[in-house]
């Protein structure tokens, strides 16, 4: 089935969703599974009658939420943004909401004009539950160095070959990464959370990060291992995997539309590394 009856004279709209990603099964749809995309795409057909293709800057994992995520709608349906919001709201669960709805350029590509993303992992470091927390935070139990885990995060950022960070089912082309920012923020201890900006990511990377900052907290490693870990390229060098739950996409960033910056930026590094 296509997308619309006529795609080149499509409108396209830029749909930002929030979502508590517990119970679905990651962005991407699927057949038989419960997913952010296959929801917000049920949602537009019972609103407008028409079958349209939601796309994103990336997929989520299942368990992983959202603050503002993009999604791409292209539509030959001509509904304001914000009847478009608020009519969309109606049909969706209490787990997925639209926040905003604009227009984009024809030439505007969700993944390949974006030039950055913001991730925030959440810990919560303590013997007792939280409830409150038990969708959106690990718990992690005992004492953690805090001042070792923001010593090593240091280390992440930068331009890296970030092959030991990545899962197994990677397909990405290149694994060289700007990881700008990596900050271990304990202010509202015992809720910890690791802030991750970055010009793009790879399967599990922050999730691998995350795990590895613990696994430093608790003394397994030492924050000047990090090096070592990254020039080795083997995935089991690195530390665990964490929880998806407590992983949040915060913000998507863009350039211009149509000015394919993201893209541009992301040959540029894999060609610096191809050329060492």
């Amino acid at each position: 089935m296509s997308e619309v009856s006529n795609p080149e004279a499509a409108r396209q709209v830029l749909l930002w969703v929030q979502f508590d990603g517990s119970d679905f099964c990651g962005f991407q749809k699927q057949l038989q599974d419960r997913t952010v995309a296959g929801t917000l795409e049920g949602a537009w057909l019972k609103m407008l009658g028409e079958t349209v293709v939601a796309r994103s800057s990336s997929r989520t994992d299942s368990g992983v939420h959202a603050r503002r995520m993009p999604v791409l709608i292209r539509t030959q349906k001509d509904v304001q943004p914000r009847g478009l919001m608020l009519g969309l709201n109606s049909f969706l669960p209490a787990d997925l909401a639209v926040q905003e709805a604009v227009d984009v350029p024809a030439d505007f590509d969700v993944r390949n004009d974006a030039v950055g993303k913001r991730y925030v992992y959440r810990l919560w470091v303590s013997e007792s539950r939280a409830p409150l927390w038990r969708r959106f935070a690990w718990q992690v139990r005992g004492p953690l160095d805090i001042a070792a885990m923001e010593e090593a995060a240091h280390h992440l950022q930068g331009v890296h070959d970030f092959s030991a960070f990545r899962g197994a089912g990677c397909v990405a082309k290149s694994t060289v990464r700007h990881i700008r920012r990596v900050h271990v923020d304990a202010s509202q201890f015992p809720l910890v959370q690791i802030e991750v900006d970055g010009n793009a990511f790879l399967l599990n990377m922050v999730r691998i990060f995350s795990g590895t900052l613990v696994d430093i907290g608790r003394g397994r490693f030492k924050p000047d291992d990090i090096p070592a870990i990254l020039a080795s390229h083997e995935r089991t060098r690195a530390g665990q995997t964490a929880p998806s739950h407590g992983l949040t996409l915060d913000e998507v960033f863009y350039g211009p539309a149509g000015a394919r910056q993201g893209l541009d930026y992301k040959n540029l590094l894999a060609h610096m590394e191809s050329a060492r």
